[in-house]
């Protein structure tokens, strides 16, 4: 079966489309009352890898529902007036993932360059995630 478009095509033009904070960008922002940090890695992902100071996680099959204020899965910190800066591991998820919030209508969504390997690299600051 031959697909119509790849998912890197897809990445692609999500980021032809989307807003790509850098790390220096995101570090700077970091602890900002107007600025949230979303962790839209698996669980599994945080316990092993830690994740951003403060981040909020939404787990990437979630978050179209949670920033939804007609979904019972609504989420209010989706519902402040705030910039939302979205990362995966390696910026193919959030670039995805902000591309389908930015077409829902949500504002000031953005993503992480290069994502939380890139932040790690870079000397980011990271917290640990104990599992439940």
């Amino acid at each position: 079966m031959a697909l119509i478009k790849s998912a890197k095509q897809l990445v692609d033009e999500a980021n032809e489309k989307i807003t790509t904070v850098s790390v220096e960008q995101a570090q700077q922002q970091l602890g900002q009352d107007d600025v949230v940090f979303v962790d839209i890695r698996d669980i599994r992902e945080l316990e092993r890898e830690g994740t951003i100071p403060g981040a909020v996680h939404a787990p990437r099959g979630m978050l179209e529902f949670w920033v939804d204020p007609a979904s019972p899965y609504f989420k209010p910190v989706f519902g402040e007036n705030k910039q939302f800066v979205l990362y995966c591991q390696s910026a193919w998820r959030s670039a995805l993932a902000t591309a389908a919030l930015q077409d829902m209508g949500l504002a000031g969504v953005c993503h992480l360059e290069g994502g939380f390997g890139n932040w790690k690299k870079s000397g980011g600051e990271t917290v640990s995630v104990v599992g439940n």
